[in-house]
């Protein structure tokens, strides 16, 4: 085992922390085992087509569990086996190489096949956990990255992951050289564990460029099965898949249909349909006003004079604040151009004298990426949005607004699922067929308050609408202030 370690630095490390009162908290955290299939108690080794896997638990505690998967990499075996160099580089190239040493496709490969049912999010023990995002680090050493840090960080960082990076020089005897194409990585993210594995296995052979296998039919159903859920939407999905297929053109085109396809939804419709059938339900409570009115009210009892609505929609609370001249700028953010053309129309912003209409901007954007045009405002409202994110899009949001952005106040909104007993028909269903969840009030505060932990923040959880004494308002409001 020694030799192993000497010989390949590759590992994955996932390590599940316990925060108190934290809603993904678990005990106790050598559950992990059961989610990776993988006894903590013992060493196991699994045989590769290019060597030997080997993974281990450095630490299992009821606070904290380690799994390592460290390869051993076969070079010569693996050479002789394909029968001999291909012909492609110089005659040595196939025996002396960095794939050895570094986090490539070959760990794409091993997790696939050592990690295979917590890769595809089943867990015959756990099913419950399999399907809870849990607080997750995974420590990637020597892995290529032929696009540096920066690169780096525009494929992980919208998926709603904190990167720790550290660089390797060329030759730490000779510092002028520079520092080579290997980091050290770790990724922060609470998140499924399957989601994690899936991004590393697509991700890792995108950083490097390069695949030790050939790439056919079969690589493009596989790109498609493990980004179905994050790689349409991703702000880097031409370079994913051109990277990952080996800029094969007929297999890149081949995925660019099949990802339109799944990405055929029209934001400009689904957001019309959104505010119909929303606006259908809540009628007979005159919901929508009442959340107006006292997202109103909130900003002007915490005396903010820069507000950014996000997720704008046509306007309305913008028409609201517009008259009330101690806001002094206004923005408004949404994603469809539609919905915006609206809310100019509503502003009636062509005929505002010239000292207004300075003091509002509408811009067309997305809460999944920084976006430097969020910034400088002393408050910023999220009103019935959140409900509309998957889970990998609501973590981007979370660092887009409550650390990048950061203002001193936050008003958001979201539906209160336990209230939905008391809509005729929709009793166990949810308000609007694109959301993708609604909280319960417990549910709501727990991720409040892990908002407050992870970015400096306090809250404040009220109610709109009229309470019912079992199943609560119809809405629920975080006031979000900043302690830092």
């Amino acid at each position: 085992m020694k030799r192993a370690l000497l010989r390949s630095s590759a590992f994955v490390r996932a390590a599940k922390r316990l925060v108190k009162k934290h809603p993904t908290t678990h005990q106790p955290a050598t559950d992990l085992g059961y989610l990776l299939y993988k006894n903590p108690a013992r060493v196991q080794s699994f045989n590769l087509a290019f060597g030997q896997a080997h993974v281990f638990y450095p630490e299992a505690s009821t606070e904290r569990c380690t799994a390592a998967l460290l390869l051993d990499i076969d070079p010569i075996g693996l050479v002789r086996r394909s029968g001999g160099p291909s012909g492609e580089g110089f005659a040595l190239e196939q025996y002396v190489n960095d794939r050895p040493y570094v986090s490539s496709s070959f760990l794409s490969v091993a997790i696939a096949q050592v990690f295979g049912t917590a890769l595809n999010g089943h867990s015959k023990d756990r099913p419950t956990l399999a399907e809870t995002p849990i607080p997750l680090h995974a420590k990637l050493t020597a892995l290529p990255c032929r696009g540096g840090e920066f690169l780096l960080r525009k494929l992980f960082e919208p998926l709603g992951y904190t990167l720790t990076v550290q660089s390797t020089p060329l030759d730490e005897h000779f510092p002028e050289w520079g520092d080579s194409c290997y980091l050290t990585v770790t990724f922060t993210a609470t998140c499924r564990l399957s989601e994690l594995l899936s991004h590393l296995y697509v991700l890792i052979p995108v950083l490097d460029d390069d695949k030790h296998y050939w790439v056919d039919d079969a690589e493009v159903e596989k790109l498609l099965r493990h980004g179905d859920t994050w790689l349409a939407s991703h702000p880097e999905h031409e370079l994913i898949v051109n990277r990952y297929l080996r800029h094969q053109r007929s297999l890149t085109r081949q995925a660019f249909a099949q990802l339109q396809e799944e990405d055929d939804t029209d934001p400009d419709t689904t957001q019309a349909a959104h505010a119909v059938e929303e606006a259908t339900i809540e009628a007979s409570l005159s919901l929508n006003q009442q959340r107006l009115g006292t997202v109103v009210s909130m900003l002007k009892q915490h005396k903010v004079q820069r507000v950014i609505d996000l997720g704008c929609g046509e306007g309305r609370l913008l028409q609201m604040l517009l008259p009330d001249m101690s806001f002094l700028a206004l923005a408004g953010m949404d994603v469809s151009y539609r919905t915006l053309a609206i809310a100019t129309a509503r502003l009636h912003l062509d005929r505002l004298p010239e000292k207004q209409r300075e003091r509002i901007t509408l811009f067309q954007g997305s809460l999944m990426y920084r976006d430097q045009r969020l910034s400088g405002y002393d408050a910023a409202t999220v009103i019935e949005v959140i409900e509309h994110l998957d889970a990998p899009r609501l973590a981007a949001f979370e660092r887009v607004l409550f650390e990048c952005a950061r203002p001193r106040l936050v008003i958001l909104t979201t539906p209160n699922a336990e209230y939905n007993v008391k809509f005729s028909g929709l009793a166990g269903q949810f308000r609007h067929r694109d959301h993708r969840f609604e909280w319960t009030r417990s549910e709501f505060q727990d991720w409040a308050t892990t908002i407050t932990r992870r970015f400096g923040y306090t809250v404040r959880l009220l109610p709109i609408g009229s309470e019912d004494a079992t199943v609560g308002s119809p809405t629920r409001m975080g006031v979000f202030t900043r302690e830092r």
